[in-house]
């Protein structure tokens, strides 16, 4: 790399900045290239509603921002105010019960009861205990060894038993494996596998771990820290520059690219070699969502009172009926019932309504580029444990999973969060099968979007991977990422 080293980062999202940081931290001379007219990509958060209404584009809740090692490094909980409740999750089940995910592991095991509560507290612990080894090794390439052994191995045990058949061995009652399903959700697939399994029990080892913390005044707090540490150290965000072609970046002299594999495709076309092109084309697309953001006239009604106080609540029923949603979203159909993940961050941040006010973020799982709107399929969920919530309702703005590439960014076209499908096989290959997935065959370009491994999630890693896979290639030493 020249003396001048001028290194451009293609997109402001979470993994887009954490290059930029770390490559400015090298003391490399950065720029970031947004085409909104806003930082943070899926961690921006905007006015959709109503004024004085401030909603997550994407993500809401960010189990990862505790457990990331690159947030631990860059010391995100002493640059912004994050708010852990109690109850890291709530799912209300068509009986009446509640399945709680308290913070407390050994609480939530007494709130199940029984044999389900002692099986749920002895398929966590292990995993809860060894939650820093396991985070290393989840968010670490596949190919490759663990540091440590004992917490990968019995993870990848628990994700094998969750991951097949064998799921129903465990347990006798239904609220316990309904708020396993209810985490491992949150990636979109179908159940069981073993892909979704392991994503499950991440996010539900960390709701026992850490909790899971919403940025007070939105995830929009976490894009803006990123930005602050990267200009004072020299870097700059120019917004409303949209990238059409990799030739536009040929006066700098390395390129990060925070983009899905059809961006990569789009922008570096015949430069790639024939071998590489093929293997992005193979890369499959996953299903997508349907989000809707309300403005709300007060707190929703649940009935259980403990929900009222649970910012993260999963709708859809048993395991066998979420599971049953699911395969139906595979099959290109809109369930009656989808999963629905809904967010009420104004139950412990109310900085983000107006005084006595409210917003809810809820998404449901809909088939690739779907124009289903799930609002009413939503609201109607809602309604049935919160009855009155309707007439809550001061506005809402529906995002479709067609809109998502306008509305928010490309890296979600069609609605899929996950920047492709997360299966085995694809979490092996992100989007290639290397253990440096983040070097493209061009000379000086780097992909570090969810695309690539990791995988999903506001954790920051695949930007982190990506800029030390190019410190390494130009000999720079990886600079310390604290304040």
């Amino acid at each position: 790399m020249p003396d001048s080293r001028r290194v451009v980062v293609v997109g402001s999202g979470p993994n887009g900045l954490a290059a930029a940081v770390t490559l400015a931290r090298a003391g490399l001379e950065v720029e970031v290239l947004e085409r909104n007219g806003w930082v943070g990509g899926g961690t921006a958060t905007r006015e959709i509603t109503l004024p004085g209404f401030r909603h997550d584009l994407a993500g809401a809740v960010h189990p990862m921002a505790l457990a990331s090692p690159f947030f631990q490094a860059f010391g995100l909980t002493d640059r912004i105010e994050l708010v852990v409740p109690e109850v890291s999750f709530g799912h209300p089940l068509p009986d009446g019960r509640t399945g709680r995910g308290y913070r407390d592991l050994d609480r939530t095991a007494a709130a199940i009861g029984g044999r389900d509560g002692e099986a749920y507290r002895d398929l966590l612990r292990p995993i809860v205990d060894r939650i820093d080894a396991v985070s290393q090794f989840a968010t670490s390439p596949l190919i490759g060894v663990p540091k440590h052994l004992a917490g990968p191995a019995i993870y990848g045990a628990r994700s094998l038993e969750l991951g097949t058949y064998l799921w129903g061995l465990r347990f006798r009652d239904e609220v316990a494996p309904a708020m396993l399903i209810g985490c491992s959700a949150h990636t979109i697939g179908q159940h069981p596998r073993l892909a979704m399994a392991g994503a499950g029990l991440m996010l539900s080892a960390t709701a026992h771990a850490a909790g899971w913390p919403l940025p007070v005044g939105g995830s929009q707090a976490i894009a803006d820290a990123l930005v602050a540490d990267l200009e004072h150290h020299g870097g700059r965000v120019r917004t409303g520059v949209e990238v059409t072609d990799l030739r536009e970046l040929d006066g700098y002299d390395g390129a990060v690219l925070d983009v899905a594999v059809p961006g990569l495709l789009r922008l570096a076309g015949d430069r790639l070699p024939a071998g590489y092109r093929r293997a992005l084309k193979r890369f499959k697309h996953g299903n997508g969502v349907s989000k809707v953001d309300m403005a709300l006239d007060g707190p929703i009604p649940w009935t259980d009172p403990v929900l009222r106080e649970t910012p993260t609540i999963h709708l859809g029923g048993t395991r066998a009926q979420i599971a049953d949603a699911e395969r139906q979203v595979a099959r290109g159909r809109i369930p009656d019932r989808p999963y629905i993940l809904l967010v009420q961050p104004t139950v412990v941040d109310p900085s983000r309504a107006p005084a006595g006010k409210h917003v809810l973020w809820a998404y449901g799982h809909v088939p690739y580029a779907s124009d289903h709107d799930i609002t009413e399929r939503a609201t109607a969920m809602i309604e049935e444990h919160a009855p009155g919530f309707r007439d809550l309702i001061l506005a809402s703005t529906a995002t479709r999973a067609t809109d998502f590439e306008r509305a928010v960014s490309p890296n979600f076209a069609g609605g899929d969060f996950s920047s492709g499908a997360v299966t085995m096989t694809q979490m092996i290959k992100r989007p290639v099968a290397s253990p440096t997935p983040w070097r493209t065959p061009l000379d000086g370009v780097y992909i570090a979007s969810g695309a690539t491994s990791p995988g999903p999630s506001v954790h920051g890693m695949s930007g982190w991977w990506a800029a030390r896979t190019l410190l390494d290639d130009t000999n720079i030493p990886l600079p310390s990422l604290s304040a």
